[in-house]
């Protein structure tokens, strides 16, 4: 089929414009005639009448002539008026059955200012926000209803995957925790003994860093590593399941996820996070002691013998306590967003990195709370 080029010739004198038309006027060829409207409809500063002819006009379909009335509708509302002649018996039909079926072209969205943009923006991300802490409240019902039947059903408890989960989740992770703990016991003792050093209070600095490792600095550190390296491996592996349909396989075949997938992850890591704690304790408090041998000539015998003195268990405790709370914190919130994922793979890194990003909040979060509480009640 033979199709000729859509052209539209425009002749503008002082007070009329005039617009012929030729070729086929249809889906593939009216694309640089649209161009040339917007053109003209942007130059047109004063109301002129624009006499449109279509006597030589080939072919119309929906498209070129929906160009017209998009058109035709743009030019009136600058109260520009627009007449058409030449129209053939065949445009008549097409232009008049669009006409009455559609009674406004759409117009253009007005661009919104930046104070528009930004209560927009702010009203999405609280809606968003509200959504996900209902579905987050869903996901801990479900959770707490799998438990009960886990307590009732003893049996059900996949032991060997909680051991695997302990594994891949505590054992793997004491190098970084290692690495972590040492460096952080090394800051705070080489911070502390710059202090200390001037004011001859040099022992002090036992206190110091057996107080703030075991009580703030290694259960916090540990649970921001293990929300960074095990937290956002359960998104990751239960957002692979959600996109190649295992889950979906699991349901269909009887299996529930969240006693075999969920529950199992969750216990490992709470179990796993005090030992990883108690762990943490022990570097940091080694990298403070190299430290004060170094800078303060404090021997290690010395060390530890004031540290029996100056640090007192409920410290210690008061740290290993706080492992649970942020172990449930982390793999609950990492198993939901790892459920969230969609059936596309960049949602894998979107939720991956919304699992992070929310488990280290909550744990600063609950790890402020309980400074509050212990400390209103002198713990």
């Amino acid at each position: 089929m033979n199709i000729n080029k859509a052209e539209l010739d425009i002749i503008q004198t002082d007070a009329t414009i005039s617009l012929q038309n030729s070729g086929d006027w249809i889906i593939a060829t009216v694309a640089p005639i649209e161009k040339e409207l917007k053109k003209l409809l942007k130059t047109i500063k004063t109301k002129k009448d624009i006499l449109w002819d279509f006597s030589r006009a080939g072919k119309f379909d929906s498209a070129g002539m929906m160009l017209v009335i998009e058109f035709e509708d743009r030019f009136a509302k600058k109260g520009i008026q627009l007449k058409h002649i030449g129209f053939s018996e065949e445009h008549e039909k097409i232009y008049h059955l669009l006409r009455e079926n559609i009674t406004q072209y759409a117009p253009q969205p007005a661009e919104k200012n930046i104070l528009h943009r930004s209560f927009e923006n702010l009203g999405k991300s609280t809606l968003n926000l509200f959504t996900d802490i209902l579905a987050f409240l869903s996901f801990v019902g479900e959770l707490t209803i799998q438990l009960g039947y886990y307590l009732r059903h003893p049996s059900s408890i996949h032991y060997k995957a909680i051991f695997k989960y302990i594994e891949s989740s505590a054992i793997r992770a004491l190098g970084i925790v290692a690495l972590t703990s040492f460096l952080i016991g090394v800051v705070i003792a080489y911070q502390s003994a710059v202090q200390l050093e001037r004011f001859g209070a040099n022992i002090f600095i036992v206190d110091m860093i057996g107080i703030s490792i075991t009580r703030e600095l290694a259960p916090l550190i540990t649970a921001i590593v293990v929300a960074g390296r095990s937290g956002s491996a359960y998104t990751a592996q239960l957002g692979v399941m959600k996109l190649t349909e295992e889950i979906d396989a699991m349901k269909t075949m009887g299996f529930e996820p969240f006693r075999f997938l969920v529950l199992p992850r969750i216990i490992a890591l709470m179990i796993s996070m005090p030992l990883l704690i108690f762990f943490a304790d022990i570097v940091g408090i080694f990298g403070g002691m190299v430290v004060a041998k170094t800078q303060l000539n404090i021997s290690f015998s010395s060390f530890l013998e004031h540290l029996q003195s100056a640090l007192d268990a409920k410290h210690y405790w008061v740290g290993i306590f706080k492992g649970p709370f942020f172990a449930w914190l982390i793999a609950a919130v990492a198993c939901f967003r790892g459920l969230q994922v969609s059936r596309d793979t960049e949602s894998i890194g979107r939720y991956t990195t919304a699992s992070v990003v929310n488990a280290i909040f909550l744990v600063i979060a609950c790890d402020a709370l309980f400074s509050v509480v212990l400390t209103k009640l002198d713990i």
